[in-house]
């Protein structure tokens, strides 16, 4: 097998979601904007919009030069334990807030979408659960400064949160009483049972809908960073954004239960099974399982399903699940391995502080995707916001780039890498 053969570059689409950014895809591509939004460009096999590369003279989608000869292309331990190239990269370019969603287990995942399909539901029907059998955590490493919430914060900090915003609020109005009821709720020593009755009244009560306005028109009067809201400014802040960008919606009250997170460039966030969240804003490079499963908790016009949901999402305080590389230097640079804790894949950060090569620790196939300067993999010359595909090889092909370029490999999970003391 030689290098020609092993990598292909690869050739994406992208996909016009309302909340996308109309420049940054394009502005790391190269190519003209069109005005639209473009919200995710899609990097790998999966069928819904898999990427084309070129094979001996035709263009074909990924998937499909898979499917002819998996244990070949994928490499033998993939191929027999996930029949499928295992991980979706994207580059995702947040304008503005996504849907507050969770993803489920693998398990619920095969429940779901069995009933479904037993129950005739079809695969595109608005109020379908589950596209695939599939379970979808996932990880965003930083290209910009990128803004989302994360896991429940503690209850008895939510509380005081709340307390601080309802002292700004008219004493008697929905909001207020809301906020007192959500208080109250999170005072129950049980954590799990706190966090899930305040969950489950925020999406649910009465006066939900008017609370949101209610809390959104006083905050948009106070000084945020003065008074009994100023040490909570970042999450009044962004409850203003999310009640502003859907009005009414109660995932604004169930936002303020979760944490916020700020990446910086070059740090991560991973997002296991039930872990409720929202992107905020931002660019990034996003991987996860090769899934499209999703299930939605408010700030959306999408279906919503309350049951479902409350099935799937983790009710727990849990730490913001930032992923921090394991790191070391090499002669041109540094490299940056983030192992998630997931079986279906890892991302290497590759930073050249000089012209140089490094050889790419893949395991079996692998996504190379640049994203500053330029780089050659394996004789395949990829430019700045260009990818490459590389098949499964007993050899590490080499990445070769100037100073200046970041190159991202995406590979399997690395499950020596992640036993190590």
């Amino acid at each position: 097998m030689t290098e020609e053969n092993t990598v292909k570059l690869l050739h994406n689409s992208v996909r016009d979601y309302a909340w996308g950014s109309p420049t940054a895809i394009p502005e790391l591509t190269g190519t003209e904007p069109d005005g639209r939004p473009q919200a995710e460009m899609w990097i790998g096999a999966h069928p819904a919009a898999p990427s084309v590369v070129e094979h001996e003279g035709e263009r074909i989608p990924l998937d499909e030069l898979i499917a002819r000869d998996p244990e070949r292309v994928l490499g033998a331990p993939t191929a027999q334990r996930f029949g499928a190239l295992p991980f979706l990269a994207k580059l995702l370019a947040a304008d503005h807030p996504l849907s507050l969603q969770v993803h489920p287990s693998i398990e619920q995942a095969e429940a779901g979408f069995s009933a479904e399909e037993a129950a005739g539901v079809p695969l595109d029907a608005p109020h379908r659960n589950y596209k695939d059998r599939n379970h979808k955590p996932e990880m965003v490493v930083a290209l910009t400064r990128f803004e989302a919430l994360s896991g429940f914060r503690d209850p008895a900090e939510t509380a005081r949160l709340l307390s601080a915003v309802r002292g700004v609020l008219p004493e008697g109005s929905a909001g207020a009483r809301v906020l007192a009821d959500l208080e109250r709720d999170l005072g129950n020593d049980d954590a799990g049972a706190a966090l899930r009755a305040a969950f489950t009244r925020a999406l649910t009560g009465n006066d939900s809908s008017e609370a949101v306005g209610d809390v959104a028109a006083a905050l948009s009067r106070a000084e945020l960073g003065e008074g009994p809201v100023a040490a909570w400014r970042d999450e009044a802040a962004t409850f203003l954004l999310l009640a502003e960008e859907y009005p009414g919606d109660p995932g604004a009250l169930v936002a303020l239960l979760a944490n916020r997170v700020t990446l910086e460039p070059g740090e991560a966030l991973y997002l296991p099974a039930g872990n409720l969240h929202a992107y905020l804003k931002g660019f990034g490079v996003e991987v996860m399982a090769a899934s499209d499963n999703v299930l939605r908790g408010g700030l959306t016009p999408k279906h919503v399903d309350l049951d479902e949901l409350s099935t799937t999402v983790r009710f727990e305080p849990l730490p913001v699940p930032r992923c921090v590389p394991e790191a070391e230097e090499f002669a041109a640079g540094t490299r940056e391995l983030f192992l998630p804790p997931f079986d279906e894949f890892s991302v290497e950060r590759i930073a050249f502080a000089v012209d140089g090569s490094a050889p790419a620790r893949t395991e079996g196939a692998a996504v190379v995707i640049v994203t500053e300067g330029s780089a050659t993999v394996a004789g395949a010359r990829l430019s700045r916001g260009q990818s490459a595909f590389l098949e499964a090889s007993e050899s590490a092909p080499a990445i070769a780039a100037t100073a200046g370029s970041v190159v991202f490999v995406v590979t399997g999970a690395r499950a020596a890498a992640r036993d190590r003391p």
